[in-house]
């Protein structure tokens, strides 16, 4: 039989042993099941096995065959072919099974490509440190209450392009990144992307955790936190926080923070493989990349949270969140509603309402809409404004004075210039002495001709 032809290795060897003296009736089945470590049923299901087929009894009936879930050689060296392109060499493991997948229909468990990376002395670039013990903090029971803001300059984009910064939010309770934004570097304008679009994809969040950068709160803030009778101006990011009634609290260390600041490793790792095979290279391409890139991210790393209650709030219908997400500065206009910001003029449009001189607008300069005015929330337009120029004095007293040569009787042509002339051609006694005469002559000239 084939089975008979297959080699047992010692502890099938073993087994067939014992088993055969059982048979022969040397020991008992209950010593049998000592010395195998087996129930005493499976002891007299091995004797029979033994006494109708011999050794091959012991043998398990799937040895020397190829098993069913073996990868095929060809699979295994595409793997490997895929595993060497340029934009997975910086892939870890885990983020390479689900790019095979996604992206080739190569389905693999991690332990086997693992085992498979490992036999050909491939290591994940991602190296494993020890972790450092820290109490952890509660996740919030419900989505919406709590929101981890930052931003983290990387350099992201594929081809050595620069260090550039993505603004990003995660949900405390659930682990979802609600919105990603990347710009030039840490600004305004990111944050106010990423919270139009954490709006737009989930709502408006109870509270917003962030370090104490100035975009969140003033420099004078943390001086003057336990001083409540000063008074402390909000930022252009608070002011838009305090409108949508959004809570901000300030984190005293990156540590507090820690599920984005853990966001940023695993995006840092992910991202610019993903990058790479998207042949992504430009800030506008990433961020549209982002628009449907956080729904897969959320599905292989969010958690559900403790209550099916969700926190987040829609935005009103009657509120404009580009009138919101903008800066807003205080201005004075004049009789024909004309005012001044960043040296230049503009001028309100708008014939339904008339505002007297010297009343106080809010000017709201946004990347959407430009510059407009509002007045107690009426929004108007405002159109950039250039005074008409006033016209020049062409009066005789402005024009230009035309000379022309002396007249003949003018004291210049009556013996000055030969007085002076001829005055150097005399020889004095002394210095002083010479001074003293062309004195004496400017002053009879003078009173000559005066």
């Amino acid at each position: 039989m084939e089975k008979d032809r297959i080699t047992m290795s010692q502890k099938q060897l073993n087994k067939f042993v014992i088993l055969s003296k059982a048979n022969a009736g040397f020991i008992t089945v209950r010593e049998a099941s000592e010395a195998l470590g087996l129930s005493e049923r499976q002891v007299k299901r091995l004797k029979k096995k033994v006494r109708d087929g011999g050794a091959s009894g012991v043998v398990h009936g799937n040895t020397g065959k190829t098993p069913a879930i073996k990868i095929p050689d060809t699979t295994k060296m595409e793997i490997l072919r895929i595993r060497r392109l340029p934009e997975y060499a910086k892939c870890n493991f885990s983020h390479f099974s689900e790019l095979l997948f996604e992206h080739h229909g190569i389905e693999i468990s991690y332990g086997t490509l693992y085992e498979i990376m490992k036999s050909e002395g491939i290591k994940s670039p991602k190296t494993k440190r020890r972790r450092k013990s820290h109490r952890s903090r509660k996740r919030k029971p419900q989505a919406g209450l709590l929101l981890q803001m930052d931003a983290s300059p990387f350099a992201w984009l594929p081809g050595n392009r620069g260090v550039y910064a993505i603004h990003g939010a995660i949900d405390d309770a659930t682990g979802q990144v609600t919105g990603l934004f990347m710009t030039k570097n840490e600004c305004l304008h990111g944050y106010f992307e990423l919270l139009r679009r954490t709006i737009g994809n989930y709502g408006i969040p109870a509270s917003v955790y962030a370090d104490r950068h100035t975009i969140f709160q003033s420099p004078t803030a943390k001086k003057h936190e336990l001083d409540a009778s000063v008074n402390i101006n909000d930022t252009q990011f608070g002011r838009c926080l305090k409108e949508l009634s959004i809570t901000l609290i300030p984190a005293k260390s990156p540590q507090a923070k820690g599920r984005v600041e853990r966001l940023w490793g695993t995006l840092q790792d992910r991202l610019p493989v993903e990058f790479a095979i998207h042949k992504i290279k430009t800030l506008e391409e990433a961020n549209a990349f982002f628009e449907t890139y956080i729904y897969e991210f959320n599905a292989n790393f969010a958690v559900e949270p403790v209550s099916t209650q969700n926190a987040f709030r829609n935005l009103d219908a009657n509120e404009n969140i580009d009138h919101i997400l903008c800066i807003k500065e205080k201005r004075i206009i004049d009789a024909g509603g004309v005012f001044s910001y960043g040296g230049k003029s503009f001028k309100i449009i708008d014939d339904g309402l008339a505002l007297p001189a010297k009343t106080h607008i809010d000017v709201l300069i946004g990347s959407r809409f430009g510059v407009m005015a509002a007045y107690k929330g009426y929004v108007m337009e405002a159109l950039p404004f250039v005074p008409p120029k006033r016209r020049k004095n062409t009066s005789a007293s402005m024009e230009p004075r035309i000379t022309s040569p002396p007249p003949p009787e003018h004291a210049w042509n009556d013996g000055i210039k030969a007085n002076i002339i001829t005055i150097n051609d005399i020889k004095f006694e002394s210095e002083a002495t010479y001074y003293e005469t062309v004195r004496i002559i400017e002053k009879t000239l003078l009173g000559k001709y005066r």
